[in-house]
């Protein structure tokens, strides 16, 4: 029998998400007044109309704070269906993919700007965002149709997001409606990109037996470690049995 839900549960995740909402929104518009390692959670926790207790029950840290934001944009970029991009190139679909995060970027612009600037002062910290981001770039390449699986599918991710800091670089610095430097600094990124993906690719295939005959040594040891031992037991066990009479 189903249990009962509880009927207050649902606004108190509701609260819980909209907590979250307004921590993001803070950091990211402290982030435009002032340098971001200058931002105090209990600023952060003020602006957004919170608790400290609210904050920690929300998110463990300002990093933390980040990563949330990062999978806001990452849902607003897969609510929207890919399916109008299938018959098109997967550079072409992961282009329109990371322009469409780009465009959900948008109205944090100055303040993530802020963060890249604090990120580059901070090498720890730059580290911490690159998980982040090349998780967030996982699902903009299952978005696109483009496998991130292996070797070098984590070749994929953390070139991308490489590519994607330099991206953003010129993003910042782009002021004009229609993001030209972007969208060529974006097409540049994913040529340069593709040529290593497909150098990478061509490499592990010629690998690939190379990688077969080594598993198969591996187990053949391994069987044969296993029968040696399964020897040395029996042996064992008949000297017991034998001392015994």
């Amino acid at each position: 029998m189903a249990k009962n839900s509880d009927p207050a549960s649902a606004p108190r995740k509701s609260e819980a998400a909209d907590a979250r909402a307004r921590i993001i929104d803070a950091l990211l518009a402290l982030a435009v007044e002032q340098p971001f390692e200058d931002i105090t959670i209990s600023a952060i926790a003020a602006k957004a109309g919170v608790t400290l207790a609210d904050f920690r029950d929300a998110f463990p840290s300002k990093g933390a704070v980040l990563a949330g934001f990062s999978r806001r944009i990452d849902r607003i970029v897969l609510e929207k269906p890919s399916d109008d991009l299938a018959g098109e190139e997967a550079k072409d679909r992961l282009f329109d993919v990371l322009m469409r995060r780009l465009d959900a970027m948008a109205p944090y612009k100055e303040g993530l700007r802020g963060v890249a600037r604090w990120l580059r002062r901070e090498p720890l910290a730059a580290i911490a965002v690159n998980q982040v981001v090349v998780n967030s770039m996982r699902f903009m390449l299952e978005a696109a149709g483009v496998d991130s699986e292996g070797a070098v599918g984590a070749l994929k991710l953390q070139g991308l997001a490489l590519a994607w800091a330099r991206v953003l670089d010129v993003w910042f610095e782009d002021d004009e409606p229609d993001q030209a430097k972007t969208m060529a600094a974006l097409d540049r990124e994913l040529t340069r990109g593709g040529r290593i993906v497909a150098r990478a690719e061509s490499l592990d295939r010629l690998a690939a037996p190379l990688k077969a005959l080594g598993r198969a040594v591996f187990e053949t040891r391994r069987r044969a470690r296993d029968a040696v031992r399964e020897r040395g037991r029996r042996r064992d066990d008949d000297d017991e049995r034998a001392h015994r009479l």
